[in-house]
């Protein structure tokens, strides 16, 4: 068992509890009506934006661990290997893959919100998805939002682009989601998904973008999208004036790394004119909408 858990709630199939389910929220009542949320390092997030994300929806709700998932049989440590530290005793500990469940309460929205950060793991992905199921039928989740990044042929200089979906059509409907067509390798987020929509939990997910000529760098630009829409989607004020002038930084940062790179400046302007272009047309297309409609309604 990890150090950071000894002396905890024994391990429950791979899930080792910091408290009982029954314990989670006691102090106050039951979770309200929760939502689980989900991110994982790795494939499914490009930029760092979806984990990111995740860990600045868990700080400004100052969300209390709980639990975690035990990595050992997950991973294939030659592949992602633990890191050693030093701690403040100049004792060396060991740093195994984290997948933390955290929850937070929001006094100022109907429902609380349960956070899950993890790191994609390499082996049993079925079982591995069992055990976020088990926490979210035991805590009486309501749904499961997944947040995802990935590259795309977008202006850094323009706004993040979010893509929703969801498996449920009611859900769709009602959040003004679109269904996946997505065909082609996927993640652990794919499967997880899968998993919920076979257990009847409904489920949302968010991609953000990530400008494909850096797409090694950090985007708090992403991230931050992804926190404003995942905020409307659920209906809970999420703030981030943080990320906003980490975002306003990352831009910046980038805008001048480009500038003398005529190649990758050119390339940049072709996407901003391209970004400017649909944006006309759905504004077009949208305005035409609406002279119809009144023209329907001026002709009854």
């Amino acid at each position: 068992m990890d150090a950071a858990f000894a002396g905890t709630v024994p391990c429950v199939n791979h899930v080792e509890w910091r408290q009982e389910p029954s314990e989670i929220g006691s102090g106050d009542g039951a979770l309200r009506s929760p939502v689980l949320i989900v991110a994982f390092e790795g494939w499914n997030d490009a930029g760092e934006s979806a984990s990111s994300a995740t860990r600045h929806v868990a700080d400004t709700f100052d969300a209390q661990p709980f639990a975690s998932i035990d990595p050992e049989p997950f991973y294939d440590f030659t592949n992602t290997r633990p890191f050693v530290a030093i701690d403040g005793n100049e004792q060396r500990q060991i740093e195994w893959p984290e997948n933390e469940f955290a929850f937070a309460r929001v006094p100022t929205a109907e429902r609380d919100l349960i956070v899950f950060t993890g790191v994609e793991p390499q082996l049993r992905w079925r079982t591995f998805c069992e055990q976020i199921l088990d926490v979210a039928t035991q805590l009486g989740v309501e749904m499961v939002v997944s947040l995802g990044a990935l590259i795309a042929d977008v202006a850094h200089s323009r706004p993040t682009t979010i893509y929703g979906t969801s498996g449920d059509a009611e859900l769709r409907d009602q959040l003004g989601l679109q269904p996946s067509r997505y065909e082609g390798p996927t993640g652990i987020v794919g499967v997880l998904h899968d998993a919920c929509d076979k257990a009847g939990l409904k489920t949302v997910s968010l991609w953000g973008t990530v400008p494909s000529y850096v797409p090694h760098a950090n985007s708090p630009k992403a991230a931050l999208a992804l926190v404003d829409r995942l905020g409307s989607l659920i209906d809970v004020p999420i703030l981030g004036r943080d990320l906003v002038q980490e975002a306003a930084d990352y831009e910046s940062q980038i805008t001048e790394l480009v500038e003398d790179d005529l190649e990758t400046r050119t390339y940049i302007e072709g996407l901003e004119r391209s970004y400017d272009e649909a944006l006309r047309a759905d504004s077009d297309s949208s305005a035409e909408m609406i002279e119809d409609l009144e023209k329907f309604l001026r002709d009854q």
